[in-house]
Formats: C-alpha cells, sequence, structure tokens
C-alpha cells in the first residue's frame, strides 16, 4: 500500500446552511465553549501517581506550581502535563492535542505529559469525529494564556519589556540580551497574574508544529507495550471474571451448576445480578474464571424475543416504506411534482445490524469500598460511567474516580457504560477489586448494534436527467432516543440521520425527508463508527450514481453539475478524477466508482478501482481520496485515519452483518464475523489533501464513511446492476441482480 499526501490551492469558501444542526454540529460548535467554562480544573488525590511522566503514557496529578486553566499544568521542575477530556482510541488525538498546546505554549512536543481529564464537565464526549473540532480554540487559547503569564513573570523579574520576549522548549528568552528562564522557574510568580480572557494567538504562518508531519506521541509506548489499556490494569489484590448474559435479550436465568463452578482450582466466586440476569465467575485469573462459567452449565429462560430472526427485523422496516411518518425536512411539494414528472426513478436501500468488534474487549476494574470506589476502563463517556457507579454505591460523585485508559477501539461501543454498571454492581459483592473481561463470543453476541434501516428515494427528472425534485424515507430506530432522550425533536426525528441526507454537497428544487420510526425487536441498537454519515452515505451516492447512469451520463461529470454551487465540493471531486486518471483507459475487466461527501465538517471525493473475477470475489487495485477538511493539524494523521476508515468501512461493506435466529446472535468470533485481510485490503491508497485555512473539520469517520458507497458504485460498474444492499457480498444482491437483469 502506498500513499501520497499532497497540497493544492486552498479551496474558496463556502457556507450551507442546514434546515437544522444536528447534534454533533452543536457538540462541534458548541463544544469549545462548554469545555471551556464548565469543565473544573482537575481534581487531585487520584489512585495512582507517576512521579517520572513519559511522553505517550497516561500519568496521574503531579503537584503544579501553574494551573492558569483546565488544560495545563507547570511544575516547578518544568514538567508540563496537558490534561485532556477526550481518550485515545487510535485517532491520534493525544497527538494533535499536544501539537496544537505545544505550538502556542512554546514548548517541544516530547516536554508535554498527556493526563486524562477526570468527569466533570459534562461535554466529556468522544465521538462524532468532533475532538478535534471542539479543542481546535481552546487548546490554543489556553497554550497562548499560560505562555503570556508566564512571559510577563519573567518579564517582571529581568524589569523588561514582555515583547521582547519569546519562548522556546519551555524557555523564556530575552531577544536582546539572550538572558533566559525556564517555565519552572516562574510557575509560581506566573500563578498570581490574571488570566488573559483574550489572549493573542499565533500567526498561522508562523506555526512549527501545527500542519506539518509529527510522529504520534503514543508510538513508542505502544510499540514496547508500556501503554496501558483497560485490559492491562493491575491493581494490587484484584481478581478476574467474566461474564455471561442471557444470549436472548430480555430473557433470565433458569438454572446453573453453582457447585461445579467452584471446584474449579482458582474460581473464588460465583456472582449473580438479578436485575439484568447476568452472571459472573470470578477466580485468581481469567483462564480459570472461563473454565468456571463454562462448569456452570447455564440454563436460559429465553423470554418473549425468543421468535425474533432477522428476517421479522427487516419485515418490519420494509413495511415503514408505507404509512404514516415524520416530515424531518421539506422544500417545496417534492410529491406533487414527482407525480405530474413526466420522467422518475425510485430505487430502496437496505443496510444491515453491525457489531463493534473492537480489537480490545470489553473490559472494566472496579473497586467498590464503603468510603470510595474506583473504577479503570475505556471509556468514550467518562460522566456516564463516574454516574452509573454513584447511583448503585450511593457514594457521593467525588468518592467516585474514574481512571481512563487507552482504548483498544472504540467506533462508539464505548459510548456506551452498561459494562461499566455490570462491573461496579458485582465489584460491590466482594471485598477486593476485581476486573471483568468480556469473552470474545459475549463482545459479539451481546454488543450494542449499529441498526438496520431501509430507505427509498424517488425522484423527478428533467429532460436532462437531473433532479427537479427528491423524496427521501428512512425507516428504522431513533438511537437518540435511548442514549440521550432530551435531543430527539418533539416529533419523534433523530437528527443525527440528516447527515448525509439533508446535510450534502447537494441541493435540489424542492425536496422532502420522512422518517419512519421502528425500533428493533430484541436488540439493543447504538452509534456506530461514522454514524449518520456512514448510513446516509451509502444510500445517497449510490441513489445519485444511478441517476447518472439512467441519464447516459458520465459519473463524475453529473456530479460536477450538480456541485456547481459549493466549490469545496468541487475541488475535492475534480483533484481525485485528475489523481485517479479518471478519464484514462482501464485494463481489461477493471471499474471504477465514485463518491462524493460532506460530513462531519469535511469534504472528501473518492475513486475506487476494482475488479471482479466473478460476483462473488473483489479486487481492489486502488483507491484515491481528496480530502479538505479545513486547517490540517497533523497531515500524516489525517492520512492514516482515512486508510484505516476505509478498509474498516470495505470490511463491513463487503462481508458484515448480525443476523438473528430464535433471538439469538448467530455471529460468535472473528470466524463468523469476517474481518478483512491483508491480501483482500487495497492494493494501493493515495490520499491527497487541499490546502484550507477553514477551521478543522472531523476526520476519523470519514474514511468509513465513503467506503460502502464508493465501493458499491465500482462494483455497479463492474458488473453492470446495482448494489442497493449491504453487506455487498449477501445472497441478497445477487437475487437483485437477477431481478433488475
Amino acid at each position: 500500500m502506498t500513499t501520497r499526501a499532497t497540497t493544492g490551492t486552498p479551496a474558496p469558501h463556502t457556507t450551507h446552511t442546514p434546515a437544522r444542526a444536528s447534534r454533533r454540529q452543536v457538540l462541534g460548535a458548541g463544544g469549545a465553549l462548554l469545555l471551556a467554562t464548565l469543565w473544573p480544573t482537575p481534581r487531585s488525590g487520584r489512585a495512582q501517581s507517576a512521579p517520572h511522566p513519559e511522553q505517550g503514557l497516561l500519568v496521574e496529578n503531579a503537584p503544579s506550581a501553574f494551573a492558569p486553566n483546565a488544560y495545563i499544568r507547570i511544575a516547578a521542575d518544568n514538567r508540563i502535563t496537558l490534561i485532556l477530556p477526550n481518550v485515545e482510541m487510535g485517532q491520534g488525538i493525544y497527538t494533535g492535542s499536544v501539537m496544537l498546546l505545544a505550538e502556542e505554549l512554546g514548548v517541544d512536543m516530547a516536554q508535554v505529559a498527556i493526563e486524562a481529564a477526570p468527569p466533570g464537565g459534562g461535554a466529556e464526549i468522544t465521538g462524532g469525529s468532533t475532538s478535534v473540532m471542539t479543542e481546535w480554540l481552546p487548546l490554543r487559547q489556553a497554550g497562548a494564556a499560560a505562555r503570556s503569564m508566564l512571559v510577563q513573570a519573567a518579564a517582571t523579574r529581568w524589569q523588561a519589556n514582555p515583547a521582547e520576549c519569546t519562548t522556546r522548549s519551555a524557555t523564556i528568552i530575552h531577544t536582546p540580551t539572550g538572558r533566559s528562564l525556564s517555565f519552572g522557574a516562574v510557575a509560581a510568580q506566573a500563578a498570581t497574574l490574571p488570566v488573559p480572557q483574550k489572549p493573542a494567538l499565533k500567526d498561522p504562518s508562523t506555526y512549527t508544529l501545527v500542519g506539518h508531519a509529527q510522529h504520534r506521541v503514543d508510538s513508542v509506548a505502544k510499540v514496547q507495550g508500556r501503554a496501558v489499556f483497560g485490559m492491562d490494569i493491575q491493581v494490587p489484590g484484584q481478581k478476574i471474571g467474566t461474564v455471561a448474559a442471557c444470549p436472548v435479550e430480555g430473557g433470565t436465568l433458569g438454572g446453573m451448576n453453582k457447585a461445579a463452578a467452584l471446584a474449579i482450582r482458582g474460581v473464588q466466586a460465583v456472582l449473580v445480578n438479578a436485575q439484568n440476569n447476568t452472571v459472573c465467575v470470578v477466580a485468581d485469573h481469567y483462564w480459570a474464571a472461563r473454565k468456571g462459567l463454562r462448569a456452570l452449565k447455564l440454563h436460559w429462560h429465553d423470554g418473549p424475543n425468543a421468535h425474533i430472526n432477522t428476517q421479522t427485523i427487516y419485515e418490519q422496516l420494509h413495511d415503514g416504506l408505507t404509512g404514516p411518518a415524520i416530515v424531518a425536512n421539506t422544500k417545496g411539494d417534492a410529491p406533487a411534482i414527482i407525480a405530474r414528472a413526466h420522467a422518475t426513478h425510485t430505487a430502496t436501500y437496505q443496510q444491515p445490524l453491525l457489531a463493534h468488534a473492537p480489537m480490545e474487549p470489553i473490559n472494566c476494574t472496579a473497586h467498590v469500598r464503603p468510603d470510595g470506589c474506583d473504577i479503570w476502563t475505556g471509556t468514550q463517556i467518562a460522566d456516564r460511567a463516574r454516574d452509573t457507579a454513584v447511583e448503585l454505591t450511593g457514594l457521593p460523585k467525588d468518592k467516585v474516580m474514574v481512571h481512563c485508559q487507552y482504548i483498544g477501539g472504540g467506533f462508539g461501543r464505548r459510548l456506551e457504560h452498561e459494562y461499566v454498571t455490570q462491573c461496579v454492581d458485582f465489584a460491590r459483592q466482594v471485598p477486593y477489586p476485581l476486573k471483568i473481561i468480556w469473552s470474545r463470543e459475549e463482545d459479539l453476541t451481546r454488543d450494542r448494534y449499529r441498526p438496520a434501516y431501509v430507505d427509498q428515494m424517488s425522484a423527478a427528472l428533467d429532460d436532462k436527467g437531473f433532479i427537479t425534485a427528491l423524496t427521501h424515507r428512512i425507516v428504522g430506530p431513533a438511537v437518540v432516543a435511548r442514549w440521550d432522550p432530551p435531543e430527539l425533536t418533539k416529533d419523534g426525528y433523530d437528527e443525527d440521520l440528516s447527515v448525509a441526507t439533508v446535510i450534502t454537497p447537494y441541493s435540489y428544487p424542492a425536496y422532502r425527508l420522512e422518517f419512519a420510526r421502528r425500533e428493533a425487536p430484541g436488540i439493543i441498537t447504538a452509534w456506530w463508527r461514522g454514524v449518520g454519515g456512514t448510513r446516509g452515505l451509502f444510500v445517497v451516492e449510490g441513489f445519485i450514481d444511478e441517476l447518472a447512469q439512467r441519464a447516459g451520463a458520465d459519473p463524475v461529470a453529473y456530479r460536477r453539475a450538480m456541485l456547481a454551487q459549493n466549490p469545496r465540493a468541487l475541488a475535492v471531486l475534480d483533484r481525485v478524477a485528475q489523481e485517479a486518471g479518471w478519464n484514462t483507459p482501464l485494463p481489461p475487466g477493471r471499474a471504477r466508482g465514485v463518491a462524493v461527501q460532506f460530513a462531519f465538517g469535511s469534504y472528501m471525493a473518492s475513486i475506487a478501482e476494482v475488479e471482479m473475477p466473478d460476483p462473488d470475489n473483489v479486487i481492489i487495485h486502488r483507491v484515491c481520496a481528496a480530502v479538505d477538511c479545513g486547517r490540517v493539524i497533523n497531515p500524516d494523521q489525517v492520512i492514516s485515519q482515512i486508510e484505516g476508515g476505509l478498509i474498516f468501512g470495505f470490511s463491513a461493506a463487503l462481508y458484515n452483518e448480525i443476523t438473528l435466529e430464535d433471538g439469538r446472535v448467530q455471529q460468535t468470533n472473528f470466524n463468523t464475523w469476517r474481518i478483512m485481510r491483508m491480501n483482500e485490503a487495497p492494493r494501493k491508497i493515495d490520499v491527497f489533501l487541499i490546502s484550507s485555512t477553514e477551521d478543522p473539520g472531523g476526520i476519523g469517520e470519514v474514511g468509513t464513511a465513503a467506503a460502502a458507497p464508493v465501493l458499491a458504485n465500482a462494483m455497479a460498474a463492474a458488473q453492470g446492476r446495482r448494489y442497493r444492499t449491504l453487506p455487498l457480498l449477501s445472497a441478497r444482491n445477487a437475487t437483485a441482480g437477477k431481478e433488475q437483469g
């Protein structure tokens, strides 16, 4: 695989105003304000300490001489700590955040240690590709404010003009005389000064870190095995537990052979959570706990969902294509225009349930005592981890400490906190710290799944095949109704569904979006990488491609005409078409597909070049992507996120679907939940970055959102039939292909 990052002329700014802002837009725009105003100064007294913090390792609180805001702590010995509310789960946020702070503060990246912020701000959510967007301004302001105060303290000591001073490598330098003082030497004096409310930020033209490729700050620690993930936690005296819940949602525990489990060498206890009918076997080590769990011979009463199967779910979704629905967005009278149009086109798309399947299975460690509770885990939402422990234990919030660890894959799974609830509930039944580890089977069969959806789009077309009116009906769950009920609109709409449907690079003369809510029976649904963008792009870009084909138009030219009023989107499309050689001939048997997107505040166009020796075999020869994500913090990180996101998305798009039979999930491990293998990955991925002076957009989910539509369109070009159902290699697509033929 080869990758190139290049820049070009900044794309002109274009303003796109959706009918209503999504919850992720609100988080992206308002999160910075929330963090700056609500997040308290970090608390001391955490359970562990790290007297000599190393770059890339999470550290605990150390004494501070200077803490001008919630982000920065500078000790008298010149140690600098960045306290960060966003968690590292592979997306590189620790590196990007250190770059932003170090740039404005005037220090080397290697001089900054990282500490995970404690819960308490109410806005500490890592998800929706919002981390850089929310930290872009606050981290720079925090660094600039601290720099200003340190410079003032040094200038006062020298009786010099602060304007004659600069900072470099955590040192204040008086330029005319060459005198210097370390940050630590003036930290105590700086702490007595007022914090600037509007500190002067550096001119971007002077940046030496931001915009330049930097090595990740956590790479060495991870390569050397020193980075601590939740799975690695070792607390003195801890025991290990593994758990099992009823394989049918809503089922109850019928019976077990407790004596057989306790007879296993190393097994210490068998615990039961009566509320959610979960069993935990506790042992000296995981293998003993695992053997004990098997020895229980658990018997379950399957309950009311035992009749649910995959077909049940899809039938309910397709039933929602007719009948009542919420009108979520409207412009003009699209149904009337379609009814009298001389040409129309309608297509129905189906997307499956998906598991998160992170490499690090679910785990959590908790120590519940009469006077406090400590929790060690990887979580994307530490506040909820703390609050569930408060509710279970009755302890005040300041007695519950959440120690956030590196996360070995989140993808939205760790926006859930039921595993923390489970761990704390079991831990309060024993006197020692308890670490629970879910087996891979438990992780897959008791996941909270990306919902299945069915979409139907209908368009009225003019004499050139372009859209004059469009209707779009989405049928499926509203995840936010469970996850954050106040965010559901008063008429019951989940605004995440607007991403890549209402909020697109395209505009239409008339438009109507409808939502028929259908909650999936027998499972719990949740956010998944790319959220609404991944879901919506497969539908919209597939439909646009169908319309281009119907019009006999080149897919890139057709989109160019629709993007005439959106210069940033047009720029990424033109760039990727040029770099991919869209108009150049292909070797026999190969075909290309294209997709354009605006999601998470970033624009991207992608082209995939594929070969299909037979309908069940796809060779992805090359993928090109052109990205305008606003101002780039770390080019290498943007590239790697696009690469990884594409491969993650291709894996799901080609192979993945959670199916149910008699209420039970059928996929139990990586032998039945297929992950794209190295020999199946694209032979080559090229990523091209377009220079921009706009504020940064999100990037962690952009590649995943592009994967299914660009691959489906390339496969359609190769096979001469449309792919409207995911996964792309499912038998249902083969049937649909025969019907289209």
